[in-house]
């Protein structure tokens, strides 16, 4: 393969923080990485990742290589979340397109064919830069209260309906009450956890305040501190925090900050990224400590 290509499929591989890899891999796990593929006899030993893994690719034949891809295609690599495999299909499939190789799905088992490189210019490529309606959780599903899954539901729609609307700073404010909402529930499901935090708010007798007083920035770094959110939802979820407070038509005016398409679009992928880690805490209850 081209050097380009293997160094495009290093990347990914490493998933140094770039969009397209929906891992990230450290040295160790690069050496796993490559043992689950099949290809032995490569130790990562501190060298740099990406050229180190850009060596072992340049030295594997072509069926070699297609191991690797099929293995970096495989939903097993992503324990099954469906967001990471689609994700991984399209960003691979990407980068193999100009070798004439295209990977997907049987089932469960990666396919890779082979066909002639397209690639036509005579028609302008057009971006699509349309925000696309993101499907509600399934709130009922979550083992939280019926009366709050189903205003959570009611919000996510209203949401959507207001982004088709382009109405930006509604969606925005709707969005930030969704997340407030999604933390709270986990909190009234596990309120031991959350009052036991470090960071859990105290009132003047040195007691957690009861959930109704705590500010949504209280609870980004609670779920956080208790492992409910990953560190870049907590830091994105400040971000849409701090948009939502927009409600507030003096705080708007002091900062002259008026949400467009980009901006709705990046908190609704806010949204969606605390949603996913939220439900995965409620659906496997041995994750709370």
């Amino acid at each position: 393969m081209d050097y380009v290509t293997l160094e495009r499929l290093a990347e990914f591989i490493c998933g140094d923080d770039s969009s397209f890899a929906p891992l990230y891999r450290t040295g160790s796990e690069l050496t796993r990485f490559f043992q689950r593929a099949g290809i032995s006899g490569y130790v990562h030993r501190n060298e740099t990742r990406k050229w180190w893994t850009l060596d072992v690719l340049k030295s594997l034949n072509r069926e070699q290589l297609y191991e690797v891809i099929k293995r970096l295609a495989s939903p097993k690599e992503y324990s099954g979340d469906t967001d990471k495999v689609r994700l991984a299909l399209k960003s691979l499939n990407d980068i193999l397109k100009l070798e004439g190789i295209n990977v997907s799905l049987n089932g469960a088992i990666p396919v890779i064919t082979e066909g002639p490189v397209k690639f036509d210019l005579t028609e302008e490529q057009t971006e699509e830069n349309e925000l696309k309606p993101l499907p509600p959780p399934n709130f009922f599903n979550l083992g939280i209260e019926p009366s709050i899954a189903e205003i959570l539901k009611s919000r996510w729609e209203e949401a959507d309906k207001c982004v088709k609307a382009e109405s930006y700073l509604a969606a925005i404010i709707i969005m930030g009450s969704l997340l407030e909402g999604m933390i709270l529930s986990v909190m009234q499901r596990y309120p031991q956890t959350a009052n036991q935090s470090a960071n859990a708010p105290k009132d003047k007798n040195g007691k957690p305040k009861r959930f109704h007083e705590w500010s949504l920035s209280e609870m980004i770094e609670v779920a956080h501190a208790v492992g409910w959110i990953d560190l870049d939802v907590k830091y994105f979820s400040h971000a849409l925090r701090i948009f939502r407070n927009l409600i507030h038509p003096y705080e708007q005016m002091a900062h002259q900050v008026f949400p467009d398409k980009d901006t709705c679009n990046i908190c609704w992928l806010v949204v969606q990224a605390a949603a996913n880690d939220l439900a995965r805490v409620l659906q496997t209850p041995s994750t709370v400590k």
